[in-house]
């Protein structure tokens, strides 16, 4: 699998990651084992996770099928802290939770250090400077080797990674920027993406197919077996379920039939190589759902289907996300 730099960084990472949402709780033990192997055997090397990720159960069976599975070392291993299961709050980006919840997650990883640790989301309660020193704590003990941040918005982004590359050689440049992206959800565009590919931060798209709705599998209907089906996950599926988002699904459909391929493979190329992007992370449920996106490694798709793809799927950008002389 081909490599890229993540962000303006020296850390090399498989173009494709593989993500453990499900892990621990729709996916079990050995259909993890089942997607970490087929994964591996395919060249892939970054694996992502998160301290929430089932109450901590996916950080707990990714570290046993390191140790069991497949070398460590052939790993870059990302989690996530700052998201916290509490009726009235959802975030903590305090320097004592942050750095406890590492911690936390070392040991469930059964790790001396991951390849990036990542921020889950902004704090607006906690001052920005407690958290990014947070960050470079765990890089100068060791605990991570490369940070990075998620779900933040435009300006969030910005004033961090400004921060962080403000004081070179004290703090520690951001690598990357978590966030959903997809031909349905194209919202960083207008302020994140521009803000990352100028901080030199690479992006790490997440549900990169439209939370499985890009697969074409909603089009006649809701599958019994699916995420939309399901009675945790159905409102997340739902957003993409619209009129809208049906037209975009047409299309992706056409264009992967003129190329003999399936609608999956359009999608995740069409998101890979958009400009900024360093790797989509899979959400597959399943191994078999995860070959199927692994498939798409060989396609690169012709300028006029990507430029198509564009036009249906375009967001309605208006003053000031958009050049004013344009408007």
């Amino acid at each position: 699998m081909e490599q890229r730099h993540l962000g303006r960084t020296g850390l090399r990472v498989t173009r494709l990651g593989l993500g453990t949402l499900n892990w621990a709780r729709d996916t079990d033990e050995q259909e993890a084992a089942d997607q970490l192997k087929a994964f591996w055997e395919a060249g892939g090397s970054l694996v992502d996770t998160a301290d929430i990720y089932a109450d901590g159960g996916a950080e707990y069976l990714l570290g046993r099928l390191t140790e069991e599975l497949v070398p460590r070392e052939d790993l870059v291993i990302a989690t996530k802290a700052g998201s916290v299961l509490e009726a009235d709050r959802r975030v903590d980006g305090s320097r004592r939770h942050l750095l406890a919840a590492l911690d936390a997650s070392l040991e469930r990883l059964g790790t001396d250090y991951v390849d990036l640790w990542q921020l889950h989301a902004f704090d607006p309660h906690t001052p920005l400077e407690e958290t990014l020193q947070a960050l470079d704590l765990a890089v100068t003990s060791g605990r991570a080797r490369y940070v990075g941040l998620a779900n933040f918005s435009g300006w969030q982004l910005a004033r961090a990674g400004t921060w962080q590359l403000a004081a070179p050689g004290v703090r520690n440049r951001l690598a990357s920027a978590q966030m959903e992206y997809s031909l349905l959800q194209r919202g960083i565009e207008r302020e994140v993406l521009p803000a990352a590919l100028d901080l030199g931060i690479g992006l790490l798209p997440s549900s990169p197919l439209g939370r499985g709705v890009l697969t074409g599998k909603y089009r006649h209907g809701t599958p019994v077996d699916s995420r939309g089906a399901s009675e945790h996950l159905a409102a997340f599926v739902a957003p993409y379920l619209d009129e809208t988002a049906s037209r975009v699904v047409e299309a992706v459909t056409t264009a992967a039939d003129g190329l003999a391929v399936t609608p999956l493979q359009v999608a995740l190329s069409w998101v890979r190589d958009r400009p900024g992007v360093t790797a989509p992370i899979l959400g597959a449920r399943t191994a078999q759902q995860l070959r199927a996106a692994l498939s798409v490694e060989t396609l690169s798709l012709p300028d006029e289907i990507r430029q198509a793809l564009d036009d249906v799927s375009a967001p309605v950008h208006h003053y000031p996300d958009h050049d004013w002389s344009t408007l």
